[in-house]
């Protein structure tokens, strides 16, 4: 077996161990599962019992008391045909209906594991076979990244969040390809398609890796216009089924709280992108809902960004990882929602993840290495307290999850800008860390300049 292979099992046995750790731990105080997680199940069931995504008759036999104890807050109105169709893109719960027929939530919730596990291999496959970088390393900061939060716990979290992963890192390894074979071409494709049916918010990440397909394919004109004309095609399939189904343009037509301002109010009823803009680095550093609270090594990510905009496939990194940030920066309702941390960006980690192990496999600093590692190690630390709190009835996934017992967890959010109560200091910890943040993208800049690392 391949070095790289070898070190891709183990970076997805370590996923799929540390995902299914977790998985007892219920969402919230008698529930297994909540917000829209429920939705997703029961359009799981719907389809593997009836063959349609109609949950009317689910909700009426309120096959959700297995997973959701309490009275469950409908997010579905009835249509005019008296159907009831959840507002979320039906490709999840298209996956999960062998888990949930063989066995109800817990079956779910382990193909959701098994995604997490796969895509693991294939972030290290990524890493290695693209970019170079060292099988060992590869393997071990993969490793470390998926048995942290938010990949652990996002990896059991009823989500599309994990499948949408897996196809951003199979997109990005095939475009990123040395030449472009027709193999190739149809594994981008099908993640391209794929991402929308997920869900309709990753069609910005679907739109770059597209574009990136399509500057590759530039000399090529006739495989240009075939791409284009699936692309189309498929295009036209989703905008038809959602008005048949859905009767609207996205799955939001159906929901209940977007009747009066319709389906794209989803995004906020009056938007503000500057107000928004703090996100681009609240969703690193943000006190509770941020990544570097949960796993500090996402620290170094400013450094594998800029190596990777000194690489033509780390550019390729870049743009699709850039296109998932902007996102949940500025098209996300709010970043800090009734879910566990990171959610918004989770489809993107991954190739963040392979940046930073470049940036370590290339950066002659002494340091990089030994620095990342102690703070994924404090990041181990705080996934593993999480776990434990959580199997033993001290927190639950999305209610509590800052009252971890991890005091050194409690030293980090000290230390970190609060964006649910914002004041002077919010700002102050913001301005210091940004500095931070933006010396270690010049020290990875530097580090990415092949002449200075070919010297070292």
């Amino acid at each position: 077996m391949r070095s790289d292979v070898r070190w891709a099992v183990v970076a997805a046995t370590v996923a799929l161990v540390a995902a299914l750790a977790g998985l007892a731990v219920p969402a919230t105080y008698g529930a297994r599962t909540t917000a829209d997680e429920p939705h997703y199940l029961l359009t799981a069931l719907s389809l593997a019992e009836d063959g349609d995504v109609d949950i009317a008759d689910e909700l009426a036999d309120e096959r959700w008391r297995s997973f959701h104890r309490v009275e469950l807050p409908l997010q579905e109105r009835v249509l005019a045909d008296g159907r009831m169709v959840s507002p979320h893109d039906p490709l999840l719960p298209v996956l999960l209906v062998p888990g949930v027929a063989l066995g109800g939530w817990v079956g779910a919730k382990i193909v959701l594991a098994l995604l997490a596990a796969a895509t693991a291999g294939a972030t290290v496959l990524l890493a290695t076979r693209r970019l170079a970088v060292a099988a060992p390393l590869a393997g071990v900061v993969t490793a470390v990244a998926f048995a942290s939060w938010p990949l652990a716990a996002h990896a059991t979290q009823v989500y599309p969040e994990m499948a949408a992963g897996l196809a951003v890192v199979l997109g990005t390894g095939a475009v990123t390809a040395r030449r472009l074979h027709l193999r190739h071409v149809v594994v981008l494709v099908l993640a391209v398609v794929a991402l929308p049916w997920l869900a309709v918010k990753y069609a910005p990440v679907a739109a770059a890796l597209a574009a990136a397909a399509l500057w590759r394919l530039r000399s090529r004109p006739r495989v240009v216009a075939a791409t284009v004309a699936v692309l189309a095609v498929a295009g036209v399939v989703y905008l038809v089924v959602h008005q048949v189904v859905w009767t609207g343009w996205t799955v939001y037509a159906s929901a209940d709280h977007f009747v009066e301002r319709g389906e794209f109010s989803v995004v906020g009823f009056a938007p503000d992108p500057i107000g928004r803009s703090r996100r681009l680095v609240g969703l690193l550093l943000g006190r509770d809902f941020g990544l570097v609270v949960w796993q500090p090594a996402f620290l170094v990510v400013p450094a594998g960004v800029a190596v990777g905009l000194r690489d033509r496939v780390g550019r390729v990194l870049v743009l699709v990882a850039a296109a998932g940030w902007l996102t949940a920066t500025f098209v996300a309702l709010t970043m800090q929602g009734w879910w566990v941390p990171g959610r918004q960006v989770v489809l993107v980690l991954p190739l963040l993840v392979v940046l930073v192990a470049t940036w370590l496999d290339r950066s002659p600093r002494p340091w990089a290495v030994p620095v990342t590692a102690v703070l994924g190690a404090l990041g181990l630390v705080t996934g593993g307290w999480l776990v434990v709190d959580g199997l033993s009835g001290a927190l639950t996934w999305v209610v509590d999850f800052a009252s971890v017992g991890d005091p050194l967890h409690g030293l980090r959010r000290a230390v970190l800008p609060d964006y649910l109560r914002v004041t002077g200091r919010t700002w102050a910890l913001q301005a210091a860390w940004t500095c931070a943040l933006g010396a270690l993208a010049w020290l990875g800049w530097r580090d990415g300049d092949p002449v200075r690392s070919r010297r070292a």
